[in-house]
């Protein structure tokens, strides 16, 4: 039996993960309640230095459509230059920091995986609708550090699998007010992502999948 740990614990794919982990083996569950705030690297390196790995699964389960009480920019002249900062910070910088201070928990010399929540809509590709510049633009920026993460530490862990997983829509607060149609509950959606990643090779490191585990275009 593994070691996990689900940074984002207390929201509601994170809170499912930990749940479906925890018939797998040991899981230490992160949130903002113990002290970790992704957007500060001095408690990244504080929280996490206090751990003990090595650890086989590393999911951080973050994110936000929008800043808080903000909504997510339909038309250019909703931009603002500070949300659209926070927005990188919380969606693509902070799970990079999470990484930068994890690596040393993951195993060298056996399977590991680290996977972060990315969104089909950070797509570039499969963009058609235009809008959410912030969150679009952020998730894509996180796909791109996970690809060229994956590059960097396929050398000193040859067999860890880096993965940017878009979860589907679910039924948490992070959606709440946006069209039901779709939802999954938090369970399934975190069944499903651990089927994903329990399938994954090494060779597959660095790729950005849906739920279903097909591969989302870049």
């Amino acid at each position: 039996m593994g070691k996990a740990l689900v940074i984002g614990s207390g929201g509601g794919i994170g809170t499912a993960l930990v749940d479906a982990l925890s018939s797998r083996g040991s899981v230490t569950g992160l949130a903002r309640a113990d002290g970790l705030d992704i957007t500060d690297e001095a408690t990244v390196a504080r929280v996490l230095g206090a751990l003990t790995g090595p650890y086989d699964t590393v999911i951080v389960a973050t994110g936000a459509l929008a800043p808080r009480g903000g909504q997510p920019e339909k038309a250019l002249r909703a931009l603002d230059p500070a949300q659209m900062a926070q927005q990188f910070a919380i969606n693509a910088t902070g799970p990079l920091l999470v990484l930068k201070h994890a690596l040393r928990l993951l195993p060298r010399d056996g399977r590991a995986v680290f996977a972060v929540l990315s969104a089909r809509v950070g797509s570039i590709g499969d963009n058609r609708l235009g809008g959410w510049y912030s969150y679009r633009a952020s998730k894509a920026a996180l796909n791109q550090l996970v690809r060229t993460a994956a590059i960097e530490v396929a050398r000193t862990h040859p067999k860890a699998v880096l993965a940017a997983i878009h979860p589907g829509t679910v039924e948490t607060r992070f959606t709440a007010g946006y069209p039901a149609h779709g939802k999954v509950a938090p369970a399934a959606a975190a069944a499903r992502i651990l089927s994903v990643l329990d399938g994954l090779t090494p060779d597959q490191s660095g790729g950005f999948l849906d739920a279903s585990g097909a591969v989302v275009p870049w």
